[in-house]
């Protein structure tokens, strides 16, 4: 029985061959791992493509630099030409607002069935699809010049917020005289579209607002302000703040568009009369009532500002010898990218 004990106990000391693991199944790239770059952990590189995607685009378009349209995104044109428009739920939105909140119908009113809110609504629809009018003019006239002027890339890009309203009417007159034109969308929570006149290499999606901002004012050499709401009076004195502390290193004009509209929307010569704002802090923008007063202005101050430098005459000469070239720009950095403006 010993002996037996014994052998059986070397048995036991003798080492068990450990079973072989299975592979583990391929680890993805870390670019490509979905998990972590929609991660609090990846949010930097999503930030970071919102900056370099579309400086890359708008190289290979070469854009050099925007004039931009803001304005209501609220109402969505029907019949421009018969004052015909749709409210949505939102800025932006692709769905409608209630069918109380709707501007009432010529029927509607004649019959006697509209609703004071109604009225007031049918009254701000014949005004909005004014506007909508109007920036399309404006647009229009502003990409007719810019298709003019010479250089290696495209001046005074038409850009808006790629929405409906009088976003969709500024990059519809761009886009029927045959220039490009911008639309900087913003992904949000409800559902909505780009318009479909922007040009199609230069629609964009933003995740994060303050990119989207970054876009909106680092090429911008002029603002035009429509009518609006919260979104156009955040964007109006975010530029007009830049300007007044001289943050951005080159001259911007802006154009508020409606004078009677933001007169009663908000007093700007209080601020002043008050002590709020400097008395030449006036002198950052100016009213316009016509399309043609606002060309008038815009191509004022693009011409004094951004088409008499040393660099300009260059690229004229440039353009007197070779033209706009008509392929894709280089990707690379040293080949003249967009007109981003430095801060100081």
């Amino acid at each position: 029985m010993g002996e037996k004990n014994v052998a059986e106990k070397k048995l036991d000391e003798q080492p068990v061959t450990p079973v072989a693991p299975e592979i583990p199944e391929e680890s993805p790239l870390a670019y490509e791992n979905a998990d972590f770059l929609n991660s609090p952990d990846g949010r930097i590189l999503r930030i970071l493509a919102e900056y370099q995607e579309p400086m890359s685009r708008f190289r290979r378009e070469r854009v050099q630099d925007t004039v931009v349209f803001f304005g209501s995104a609220r109402f969505r044109a029907l019949d421009v030409a018969n004052s015909e428009l749709e409210l949505l739920a939102n800025t932006g939105s692709a769905q409608l607002a209630p069918e109380s909140e709707q501007p009432a119908t010529m029927e509607e009113i004649q019959r006697g069935e509209a609703t004071r809110l109604q009225l007031k609504r049918a009254e701000a629809a014949v005004e909005m699809a004014q506007y909508y009018e109007d920036a399309r003019a404006l647009a229009g006239m502003m990409a007719t010049w810019a298709k003019t002027l010479p250089g290696r890339r495209h001046r005074f890009v038409v850009t808006s917020g790629g929405g409906p309203g009088i976003m969709e009417a500024a990059n519809r007159g761009a886009f029927e005289v045959g220039a490009k034109t911008i639309g900087l969308n913003i992904k949000l929570p409800f559902e909505q579209h780009p318009n479909p006149y922007i040009t199609p290499g230069l629609s964009f999606d933003f995740h994060y607002f303050f990119m989207r901002k970054y876009w909106f004012a680092y090429l911008a050499k002029a603002l035009v302000v429509f009518p609006g709401g919260f979104g156009t009076l955040d964007e109006m004195f975010e530029v007009l703040t830049l300007a007044q502390t001289r943050k951005l290193a080159k001259q911007i004009t802006v154009v508020i568009y409606g004078s009677d509209y933001w007169k009663h929307v908000i007093n700007l010569d209080l601020l002043a009369e008050k002590g709020a704002i400097a008395t030449s802090d006036l002198d950052l923008f100016q009213f316009a009532d016509t399309p043609e007063d606002a060309f008038a202005i815009l191509k004022a101050g693009l011409t004094e500002h951004h088409l008499e430098s040393e660099y300009e005459r260059e690229q004229r000469r440039l353009e007197r010898e070779h033209g706009v070239p008509v392929e894709p720009a280089p990707s690379a950095q040293e080949i003249l990218g967009p007109d981003i403006t430095k801060t100081r």
